[in-house]
């Protein structure tokens, strides 16, 4: 079955992106293939520990990425020569990479689902070098967007319905990250962006007007937005605080659109304020606005804002229509890293999994073992999610049965629920290295995820100490763990 490619471009398949993994990744598969276990079947889990900022969930994004990524698999002559020259590679190994081909079966959450610590949220299952090399580029391609599209959802919530545009491509990391990042940020709600390359790729909306070296440029404030407004009198958006808001910017403004749009029939669209104490300033511009008769004017704020600011200028009663956030989006400033982690849970032995944990005097750190699945269970009535219930590979939920839900953490807070549905949470993505996966737009990404969050209850989705949503093992998973832990000769 040949799949398209999701954008309106393929460059995304044509970029090899191959060599982009850690060191070791190459050593522990030359490894394998010597000690010829090069094809023992391994199952990988990718899953995170803590969500960012404290927060009571995160985002699942990035896997259009990431399947990109895994079509286009493949090692150059070049790349052979290159790792030759490194002088610890088997020839062996070396002419493995040559025909390598990806045959591994891949599970996914959809992009856009909520997600907890502990639950797997991708699952590889074939070859252990093919499992093993592809670790890196899962990771950073999950753990970003997911990082991203997390903290966008938190500034967007914090907004209360106003819109939120993403403004961070000139303070992103690099230009992937602005791409992706602004990818990620309006799949967490923000409306629109900056970033002309993604509504070109993705249709995610390109907007902005002017910087503040459009009114230094002319000789005064009121003959650029004069100007402008003759350019673009169906979109005309004034930056006032290029020197006083209140004194100059907004009377100026009001000027341009008395002697310049209304004798065209036209309206202006807003103004934005991207300096000083924006509260202030907006209920001012505000007062001036509706008094010359333009209470139809949106105001428009930016200057490096986040949740909490945001959170902060309604409370104080800011007459804000919408909000440009840029770096503390598109870096996650506050915490700019996604812990996800890629570790091997299982080995197939014939028909069955051999179950691998990782042991670690942290114990948020031990690993949950086993080839497995991840359900998350709604009430029926509420439609709101109950728990997630992750479970052996070999185990099925049965609608209508009793499922008893425990703490891992507090085996003794026990629940059981009945009346629930149950959603799958893995999607398979790849068979035998065959994607069997159809991409959604991504606005069809930013709709379910917006219908996902909104299943979250309110307590979860607080910015200081949220009620913690719980992640289950089953009871067989469970005992697995425990018996594996009573094993260890530790």
């Amino acid at each position: 079955m040949t799949i398209q490619s999701n954008s309106k471009t393929d460059w995304k398949l044509e970029r090899n992106l191959t060599m982009l993994m850690d060191f070791y990744e190459l050593t522990m598969s030359n490894g394998y293939l010597v000690n010829g276990i090069q094809d023992r079947v391994a199952v990988f889990d990718m899953f995170f520990r803590k969500i960012p900022e404290n927060g009571g969930f995160a985002i699942f994004a990035g896997l259009e990425q990431l399947v990109y990524y895994l079509q286009n698999l493949y090692f150059t002559e070049e790349d052979i020569e290159f790792l030759r020259s490194k002088n610890v590679f088997d020839e062996r190994f070396l002419d493995y990479l040559r025909h390598f081909e990806f045959q591994c079966d891949v599970w996914a959450f959809k992009e856009g689902t909520p997600m907890f610590p502990g639950e797997p949220i991708v699952v590889v299952r074939g070859p252990i070098i093919q499992a093993q090399l592809v670790e890196t580029m899962v990771l950073l391609t999950i753990n970003h967007q997911s990082l991203i599209a997390t903290k966008a959802n938190r500034i967007v919530r914090a907004a209360e319905g106003r819109g939120v545009m993403e403004f961070g491509s000139r303070r992103a990391q690099s230009y992937d990250a602005a791409i992706y990042g602004a990818r990620a940020a309006y799949i967490g709600g923000c409306n629109s962006t900056a970033c002309v390359i993604l509504d070109r790729d993705y249709d995610v909306p390109s907007v902005g007007t002017m910087a503040h070296s459009w009114v230094q440029i002319f000789d005064t404030e009121y003959e650029a937005f004069e100007s402008y407004a003759k350019l673009y009198p169906d979109n005309c958006t004034l930056l006032v605080d290029t020197y006083n808001t209140v004194k100059s910017g907004v009377p100026n403004a009001i000027k341009v659109f008395d002697e310049v749009l209304k004798p065209m029939g036209k309206r202006p669209k807003a103004i934005r304020i991207d300096s000083g104490d924006i509260a202030y300033l907006s209920k001012k511009s505000r007062k001036m606005l509706d008094e010359a008769g333009y209470p139809d004017v949106k105001i428009i704020a930016s200057n490096s804002l986040d949740e909490y600011i945001i959170r902060d200028l309604l409370i104080q009663g800011a007459k804000v229509d919408s909000f440009g956030v840029g770096e503390k989006l598109i870096t996650s400033k506050a915490e700019p890293v996604m812990g996800g982690v890629y570790k091997l849970v299982a080995l197939q032995d014939g028909d069955t999994y051999v179950p691998k944990i990782k042991v670690s005097e942290t114990v948020e750190k031990i690993t949950n073992p086993g080839f497995k699945k991840a359900y998350r269970f709604f009430n029926p009535e509420t439609g709101k999610a109950i728990a997630d219930y992750v479970t052996d590979y070999s185990e099925t939920v049965t609608p209508g049965e009793p499922v008893v839900l425990f703490d891992p953490n507090a085996v003794w807070k026990k629940k059981t629920v009945t009346d629930f549905t149950a959603v799958n949470l893995l999607e398979p993505i790849f068979v035998k290295g065959k994607r069997v996966y159809k991409l959604p737009k991504l606005a069809e990404v930013q709709t379910y995820c917006a219908a996902q969050i909104d299943s979250l209850w309110d307590e979860v989705k607080r910015f200081e100490h949220p009620h913690r949503y719980y992640v289950d093992l089953s009871q067989k998973l469970w005992d697995t763990k425990q018996d594996l832990l009573m094993k260890m000769d530790v």
